[in-house]
């Protein structure tokens, strides 16, 4: 049986188009964008004196930057080199964005300097599921971010926590629930990573025959 449900989806803060900014001359450092969002890598300080330095990804080389002049960017048709503070902009990320950047230093001789690694992790919108009745006494609620980047989820129902007598088994920290049969009102789901929060709200009846 299909539960009666009025679907209200509430999004605050969501991951689309954020900025992030990442220090990638701290080595082993992390960075979470969003897709579709923007990330600001950080190469230099802007009263650097290195000559040379080039980001590389997978040993595929992104750019390199010699006397503070662009020499080559492979993905300059949505990427941006700032040479006044040594900033990298990367727009429209993609899950293909994510894994571990290399970025490398380079004397006047030519010879290394300093390495640093550092890793960018992308993280997806979200999307959610409609509540279902499996039975006349069970009702399952779902909601799940896009990829899998593992949100914390919590639930409140009309304003307040729900209780062990309207959950018929499970937990509200989990992105799946089941409620008992009798349990109706506002249901919202509460979610959220490294880089946005939202929340989806339904309005729930009790499942009928």
């Amino acid at each position: 049986m299909e539960a009666v449900v009025g679907l209200l989806l509430v999004l605050f803060g969501v991951s689309h188009g954020v900025e992030i900014h990442c220090d990638g001359r701290q080595d082993g450092a992390h960075c979470y964008g969003s897709l579709g969002g923007t990330a600001d890598i950080q190469l230099t300080g802007s009263t650097s004196e290195i000559t040379r330095y080039q980001l590389t990804k997978n040993s595929l080389k992104i750019l390199l930057v010699r006397n503070n002049e662009l020499i080559s960017n492979i993905i300059e048709h949505r990427s941006l080199f700032i040479p006044n503070n040594g900033t990298f902009r990367i727009n429209n990320l993609s899950r293909n964005d994510g894994g571990n950047y290399t970025l490398e230093n380079f004397d006047s001789d030519g010879r290394r300097s300093g390495m640093q690694i550092l890793q960018l992790f992308i993280q997806g919108d979200f999307f959610s599921q409609l509540s279902e009745c499996l039975s006349q006494e069970e009702m399952r609620v779902s909601c799940s971010s896009e990829g899998g980047d593992s949100p914390q989820y919590s639930w409140t129902l009309d304003g307040r926590t729900l209780t062990d007598a309207e959950l018929l088994s499970g937990n509200n920290e989990g992105n799946i629930i089941s409620l008992k049969q009798h349990v109706s009102g506002h249901l919202v789901c509460s979610f959220g990573n490294n880089v946005s929060n939202a929340a989806k709200e339904e309005r729930i009846s009790t499942c009928g025959e």
